[in-house]
Formats: structure tokens, sequence, C-alpha cells
């Protein structure tokens, strides 16, 4: 299997949602932060990426047919050189609530101090306990600290850097390999640009604030 989508967007664009729909047309898996929270063997390579040694993206996307989300956002310039014949989604919203967004679900997912003392106190027991915590460190140094440079905070400043990204993705693909898309647009310019027929279902809607709320609970227990 190779990846024939890579997804450009930054979490909080409709990545979840996309992942879902991807699955669907191409009938294979996507990959997502999600998976990185699942899959341990998958770290040393985006970890190597970040510090810029020497790395194999086949080890994390071998079984996947699309990627998008952090950390697949940041390194997709990379990840394009690997996969030449992918396309590109550049997944948007409107800077404004984005940032809103962004705030107020990814940017708040470092556990409160009674979740700390939990995590400590099944941290020798539960492997995917330590894998999830491992996986938030690494995402919390690549997109807060690395990404934004420690400047979140700063909503200006985490705008720009949002709105360069999404900029940099359309000075940089060719037109015809590139799809910018809003999930709200639903199936019809997904399925032009993949050359698939529209499914016969809602578009999934997936990752709404409650949602991610349920997840990070489910994920922290």
């Amino acid at each position: 299997m190779t990846l024939k989508v890579i997804g450009a967007g930054l979490g909080r664009t409709g990545t979840f949602s996309l992942k879902f729909a991807l699955e669907k047309l191409l009938d294979e898996p996507c990959y997502h932060m999600f998976e990185l929270m699942k899959r341990p063997q998958d770290l040393p390579t985006w970890k190597a990426a970040l510090d810029g040694n020497p790395h194999d993206w086949s080890v994390p996307f071998a079984d996947y047919g699309a990627a998008v989300d952090y950390p697949v956002a940041y390194f997709w310039e990379e990840i394009l050189a690997a996969y030449p014949d992918a396309k590109v989604i550049l997944t948007v919203r409107d800077p404004e609530s984005w940032y809103d967004s962004a705030k107020n679900t990814i940017y708040q997912f470092e556990p409160n101090t009674a979740e700390k003392l939990s995590i400590g106190m099944r941290w020798l027991f539960k492997r995917s306990l330590r894998t999830m915590v491992k996986s938030g460190l690494y995402a919390e140094k690549l997109v807060w600290k690395t990404h934004f440079e420690d400047r979140f905070d700063d909503r200006d400043f985490a705008i720009s850097v949002f709105e360069k990204h999404n900029q940099h993705v359309r000075d940089t693909v060719p037109a015809d390999r590139l799809l910018e898309f809003n999930v709200n647009q639903g199936w019809g310019p997904l399925c032009d640009f993949l050359g698939t027929p529209v499914p016969d279902m809602p578009f999934p809607h997936e990752n709404e604030r409650a949602a991610f709320a349920a997840r990070r609970k489910e994920m922290m227990g």
C-alpha cells in the first residue's frame, strides 16, 4: 500500500472528518494523530524527522492509503517528496474560528493535576497509557513549541502561522494536484478531485468539541 493522499491542513480544520471520508472513498485506512497515539512503533520515525535525523516514511505509512492531521501536516512537504504521486488536500476554515477551536480543544489536551496523579499510579501497568503520554509529549513539542514557537497564546501570531502555512501549501503544490477543501462543502469537491463516485451517505462530521472532550476522557481513563 502507498500513500495516495496527503492532508496538509492543520488540526481543527476538519481533519478527523476528512479521515473518515477518505477511508470511505479509498477503502483504505487513513493515518491521523490518533493513530500515532496507538502505535508506539511509529514514534521513533516522527522523532527522527523532527530532530533532522535519517528516517523512513514507509514505517508509519506502510498500511495506509492516506494521511492527515498532525504530525503529517507539519511534514507534508517532506512526505510528498517521498510519495511524489500523492495528491494533497489542504483543509481550511476561517482563521479566527480555527484559533478559537484549537485553543479550546487540542491546546487543552494536557492532563490536569488529578489526571497526572492517576496516570502516575497506572503508568507501569498500562502500555496504551504510556504510548498515549509519550505521543502527547511529542505532539506538544512538535506543534506548540516548534510550529507555533511556544507562542500559541498570542492569538495574532498563531493565526499568522496558520495563514503562512496554508499559503505555502498553495504556493508549492501544483494546482492539478491540490484541493483546497472546507469540510462543509461535502462530498462533491472531494469526489471530483479523487475521481470517485459520491457515496450514498451523509458526509462525516467528526471531532466536534463535545466529541473531542469525550475522546480525551476515554484516552485518559
